[in-house]
Order: C-alpha cells, then structure tokens, then sequence
C-alpha cells in the first residue's frame, strides 16, 4: 500500500492570490530544484491555460546520482544528490521546503483511455450521477500493481452523444465519460518517496514529465487541434498527446541522449566525459558537406598526456549518432500507431529536451515521422538562470505551470485511501465534484 505521503495535496492556484510553489526535477542525468512565486497576471495578458506568472526565486542545479531511467537504483547517492540540489534552492529563496511537486518517468510509464456508462432513467443528470459514472470507471480501470498520476475526463457523453465538457443538468437515458489515466508502476513510486522522506520532503503532487514538458512548450491551439510533444530525456524520451485541450496519451521508452554518448564513447574508445562533450560540440544526426573534411580531435581512452591527439571525421560522429536518433523516433512511432495516436496528434510533433537541440533533428524527425516538427523551448517563466532556459528544463517549466491547470483533475482530500493502483486514485473523486461542479 502507498503511504498517504503519496496522495496529492496540490490545491489548484486561486485567481488573483499569490503563492509559493517548489518543484523538483529528479532525472538520470541531472537534479534540479526550483521556488517560484506565481503572481496573478494582469486581465488579457495570460497565456493561454495560465493565470499566474512565475517568478524563480530559488534555483538548485546538479549532476543526478542513484538514478537510472528515472529510477531510483542507489537510495543513499540519490538521497545526496537530491539534498544538495533542494539545499541550493532553499539557500537562495531564504526558506526550507517541507513538500515538492515531482515529476514522474520511472515505473513502465504510460496511459489508457477508460470509459463506462450508468444509466439515467431521463432524469437530470446531478454530482451524485457524475459520481456513479467515475465511479464506474474505477471498476474497470484497477490495477493493484500500478500507481495513478493523473486521470483526466476527456469528455463526457450523453446517449452516446460525446464532446460534452459538463453534463450536469443536462437530461438522458445514459451519461458516459472517458478517462485518461495516466500510471506507473506502484514499486518504482515507493522508493521515489522513500527517497524524498530521508530528504524530510513531502510530496505535494506528481507530474508525468511527459504532461510536465508539454504544458511548457505549447503554442496557441496546437493542444486543441492535436498535437505530440516529444521530451529527449538524458536516460529516458518521453512523449505526450493533446487533443481538444486535453492530455489524451503519455508514454516512455528507455532510450535517451546518454544512450547516444555512451555509443561514442564505445565506437571511438573516448571516454564517457569526453564522447559527451564532443556530442555537445560536434553532434549532429544530419550529414553535411564538409563532414568528411572536418576533422575533430580525441583522446582515446589510455592514451598518454604526452600522445598526440586522434583525429576523426565530423561525418564518423554523425554516422554513430543517426541510427540511434532513428530507433527512438522510430519505436515513438510504432508505439503511437498501435495506439491509434498518430492520427488523434495531427499533423504537427513538438521536440524538446536536452537532445533535442541537436543539429539535424527536426530533419530526421520530419522523415521518420512524417509530420510538420518544431522545436520548443520553455515559455513565460521569469527569473531562471540562462543555463536553466533551454529545451533541457521544459519539464521543470511545466512542473511550475501545472498548478495552474490541476484543477482539471481529481484532488484527494488528507486521509483518503491509497494511491495504489486505479481505486486509490479514484478516491478522489468526491473533492473534485465539490470544487468542479
């Protein structure tokens, strides 16, 4: 059973208060901590899905240790990584954090759609019908050995009439709806929070960095019209799916760019600091010109101070890199296929994440893909730190933006039953009609 520690305690943002929000970003490659002020913005001047503007007051940065593919693997190097970075945030804000919203990639992340239906008799459909509808759902939906991060109404139907956003009032025979839920595995959470206990921080709220990274970077009514946003992870890529302004899918592989520096690392005999730097500087999945003639020096691994250095063709890197870009776009792909999601995302992927600025993606994500491909970067924060405003820290961006959206989901009141598998989730339930309807 998950301890209450686990249960989500977010209250959404009230319009026009002004709050304190902590995040924490725990990857395989690196950690990081961020405070921020959300100050309501003035009328006419949101973003769109955003009532508050951020402002970073704390700022925590670090490599990530005891961490692999988002899970935790050594809990006393983990537990270091993660004080150091909250340290350095709480140093900077003035204050100690007691709870943090985490983002989650870890556990066989990923997301079904569960629908059921109860019947109405033509009366007016009331909370307690909305109620029995959800409640139907988590019949069908639990899976003891899964844990739920979010589980969003994708719409409600009335006499299989869909598209129906409220149906309460209205008058039927049956009132259906359909869930995205989002879960991962219960095992990989407990030691997430096992972790962050030794840490003497709470979880507030979890975030599937996949939902994390696409409310960062998302433009205009790309989530309404469908559209994929794919994060390129250090250990991990992620990807998520809006539709009609709903998440509607997320999924994980466990391929990221330090697959991509550990293939140089071995095919050049470099050492793994060094294949990463010449991945930083020299990396491109896009053959060019002058790549064959463009040489770049390298210290094989063993090799003496006094050697002179290697030497290897820009066009080598390239060849290395490509095929390993092409097998995560490719298993994306196939995975969304299957699901019917390439069809339900438009026309229209988004890339981000550290990898992703990568010379020659969008290219290679174009042909593989065969959608229109843009790079996103994160929007409407203030005050981070130049480093910290790249496509690496969408995720991060997005953890600070979704107490601003929240609302849209269940919030499970203090005491309530486990989060474990669908049914923990589905205690929520009866909050979310109170402060929904």
């Amino acid at each position: 059973m998950m301890t209450d520690a686990m249960t989500s305690r977010l209250r959404p943002v009230q319009p026009g208060k002004t709050t304190l929000v902590a995040v924490l970003d725990i990857g395989s490659t690196k950690i990081c901590c961020v405070i921020a002020r959300l100050t309501p913005r003035a009328e006419g001047r949101a973003l769109k899905g955003r009532s508050h503007q951020a402002e970073v007051i704390g700022f925590g940065y670090g490599p990530s240790s005891g961490v692999k593919s988002g899970v935790v693997t050594d809990i006393e190097k983990a537990e270091q990584a993660i004080r150091s970075v909250v340290g350095m945030a709480e140093r900077a804000a003035g204050l100690t954090l007691e709870t943090v919203i985490v983002n989650v990639t870890a556990g066989r992340l990923g997301s079904e759609t569960f629908s059921a239906a109860v019947s109405l008799d033509g009366q007016e459909v009331e909370k307690a019908d909305i109620h029995r509808v959800l409640r139907a759902v988590n019949e069908r939906s639990v899976r003891p050995e899964r844990s739920i991060i979010h589980a969003l109404p994708i719409g409600y139907a009335i006499d299989g009439q869909k598209g129906i956003r409220d149906p309460k009032g209205m008058v039927g025979d049956k009132l259906g709806v359909d869930v995205a839920v989002v879960s991962s595995e219960t095992l990989a959470m407990r030691n997430l929070e096992l972790v962050l206990h030794r840490c003497h921080l709470q979880i507030e709220a979890l975030i599937a960095t996949p939902y994390a990274s696409g409310l960062a970077t998302l433009v205009d009514d790309e989530a309404q019209l469908g559209v994929a946003c794919i994060d390129f992870g250090g250990a991990t890529t992620t990807v998520s799916v809006f539709n009609d302004g709903h998440l509607v899918y997320a999924d994980a592989i466990a391929i990221g760019g330090h697959h991509l520096t550990l293939d140089i690392a071995r095919q050049l005999s470099v050492s793994v600091a060094d294949a990463e730097r010449l991945k930083t500087l020299f990396g491109s999945v896009l053959p060019g010109q002058a790549d064959e003639r463009d040489l770049i020096p390298i210290q094989p691994v063993g090799a003496s101070h006094d050697e002179a250095p290697g030497q290897v063709a820009r066009s080598v890197l390239t060849r290395i890199m490509r095929p390993r870009i092409e097998e995560i776009l490719t298993a994306i792909r196939d995975r969304m296929q299957a699901t019917g999601m390439m069809d339900v995302c438009g026309r229209r992927f988004v890339l981000t994440g550290g990898a992703s600025e990568m010379t020659g993606l969008p290219e290679v994500a174009r042909r593989t893909l065969a959608r229109n491909v843009r790079n996103g970067r994160p929007m409407g924060i203030a005050g981070l730190p130049e480093m910290a405003k790249g496509a690496a820290f969408a995720s991060v961006a997005g953890m600070l933006i979704y107490p601003q959206v929240c609302a849209q989901e269940y919030a499970e009141p203090r005491g309530s039953r486990k989060l474990t598998g669908t049914d923990g989730y589905f205690a929520r339930v009866g909050n979310w009609l109170r402060t929904s309807f």
